[in-house]
């Protein structure tokens, strides 16, 4: 990957390192104020609306819809003109949103209803108040999404990733200053002013230093808005396993043991921090530089980009699952504390495992999504992703019947792989049938995967450090977790070198590189 791609990808993987981090404080905090119990499902299940929203308005998307439509304008010089895209199209969704908003505020009570029918009346009656609180954060990052890939498309990429790291510090002094007496409440109004500083603010502050000019303009017929609209509509209509997944776990959730929604959050939550880190800071830095090499019609770059950035997230990825998988409950414990139960961290330990075996999977997907997007093709993914969805929902309903959150992680896991593995052919014949060597790779990146698995889990078993050390309670689940962990991402690490896992020695020069500036 070029040098400007390495510099994004520090920037990212920084960013959404200490992002992260963050998050885990804010896990942290959410675990020790609410618990695994039925206050902590109706907060992780007032989310389901407000997002759905924002994925029905392509909000996660901006990004990649619009980066290739300012970046046009920059590549002929014709700024003002990609001033005046970002104009029509922001109004229209100011506009649209507000409308969606207010009937969505207006109608909650009988949204609830019906998509939450086995909370009690109480629980119904808190999750509409704290969706109503959640709700209009969604304008701000569907505005901050735009604002920062005009930012983006200029390979200007501080302020959008920093972003995250402000929103996810605002949740946690929601929950610190609201404590136990707020609830959930503190956090959900961390939410909404963490949305309007970081996702909205930064980028806000950054457009202007770069000339932003926003013109009250609307006009239904502008070409760019039909762009667009069009790029949007797959993404906007289409289910995909990418966002219903979360979905299907809260409403199917529901009706399990008492805390179910949220150990499954929980789970995921911790998940996604080594998806964030590898997958989203490489996927973020890499697309830029991916649109530009496909403008140019330079496929064979394009598609080294792709697989060179593919390959690199699969190797941090797999060791990440490693340590996940040998110390889940372990790092329940750590994270979240003396309010849930010992059978909880350990039911949380064993879901996120289950959800592990689709973490590689997760990590790539969006990276893999880009270079469709790169070509302007995003029906694709987005009806594939819908297709994946309607298959396997039976597969959902069945597992979560019979394992509970373990069944719903299982399912989550083969839909993601199905979606992954076609993808990832169909991406292929996009690139006239050029290898990517991901079969190679496989070869090797999986017998370092179980042995760093199963030795993590036998060493593990056979010496109790926490008895030895004489620790208890945070400590003893720190000093077990480390053990376990830590010789299973060590024994992956030293397999991986052995094997010669493609991409491994490259990645070890970056990292040598970036350790000696």
């Amino acid at each position: 990957m070029s040098t400007r791609v390495g510099i994004a990808s520090l920037i990212w993987a920084s960013t959404i390192l200490l992002s992260r981090v963050v998050g885990l404080v804010r896990e942290a905090v959410l675990g020790r104020t609410l618990g695994a119990g039925a206050e902590a499902d109706v907060y992780h299940a007032a989310f389901i609306i407000p997002d759905w929203l924002n994925y029905l308005l392509a909000g996660g998307a901006l990004s990649i819809v619009f980066i290739p439509i300012f970046g046009a304008y920059l590549a002929r010089d014709e700024e003002e003109r990609g001033w005046e895209a970002f104009s029509v199209i922001a109004n229209f969704l100011v506009v649209l949103m507000l409308v969606v908003m207010t009937g969505l505020w207006v109608a909650m009570p009988a949204i609830v209803d019906v998509v939450f029918p086995k909370f009690d009346a109480s629980q119904r009656a808190e999750l509409v108040a704290l969706t109503r609180i959640v709700l209009p954060a969604q304008l701000f990052h569907v505005l901050g999404g735009l604002l920062s890939a005009s930012l983006q498309a200029r390979d200007r990429h501080a302020l959008p990733a920093i972003a995250p790291l402000l929103y996810t510090g605002s949740i946690v002094a929601g929950g610190l200053i609201g404590g136990q007496e707020a609830g959930a409440y503190g956090f959900a109004w961390g939410v909404l002013v963490g949305s309007v500083l970081g996702p909205f603010g930064l980028p806000l502050l950054g457009c202007l230093r770069s000339g932003l000019r926003w013109m009250p303009r609307l006009s239904l017929r502008h070409e760019d808005l039909r762009t667009y609209l069009w790029r949007s509509l797959p993404i906007m209509l289409a289910f995909s396993v990418v966002a219903v997944d979360e979905w299907i776990f809260k409403v199917l959730a529901q009706g399990m043991d008492e805390g179910s929604v949220a150990i499954t959050q929980y789970a995921r939550n911790l998940m996604k921090v080594p998806i964030g880190v590898f997958g989203l800071a490489i996927g973020a830095a890499t697309f830029p530089t991916l649109t530009r090499l496909v403008a140019n019609d330079d496929r064979a770059a394009a598609h080294a980009t792709l697989s060179q950035a593919v390959q690199r997230i699969l190797i941090l990825a797999l060791g990440a699952q490693v340590v996940l998988t040998c110390a889940g409950p372990e790092i329940s414990r750590v994270i979240y504390g003396g309010r849930i139960t010992d059978l909880q961290h350990e039911t949380l330990g064993l879901t996120l495992a289950v959800m592990c075996l689709g973490l590689w999977a997760w990590a790539i997907q969006s990276m893999l999504a880009r270079g469709f997007y790169a070509m302007g093709k995003t029906w694709l993914p987005s009806l594939l992703g819908t297709g994946v969805v309607l298959g396997c929902l039976p597969l959902y309903i069945a597992l979560g019947r019979e394992a509970a959150t373990v069944g719903l992680a299982a399912a989550g896991a083969v839909a993601i792989t199905i979606y992954v593995v076609v993808l990832a052919i169909l991406l292929r014949r996009e690139f006239a049938g050029r290898s990517s060597g991901y079969g190679a790779f496989a070869a090797r990146a999986i017998p370092a995967l179980a042995l760093g698995i199963l030795t993590g889990h036998h060493v593990g078993q056979a010496l109790d450090l926490a008895a030895l050390l004489g620790l208890d309670g945070v400590l003893a689940a720190l000093a077990q977790g480390a053990l376990q962990g830590g010789v299973g991402g060590c024994v992956y690490l030293i397999v991986a070198v052995i094997l010669r896992v493609p991409g491994l020695a490259e990645l070890a020069k970056i990292a040598k590189r970036r350790r000696k500036t």
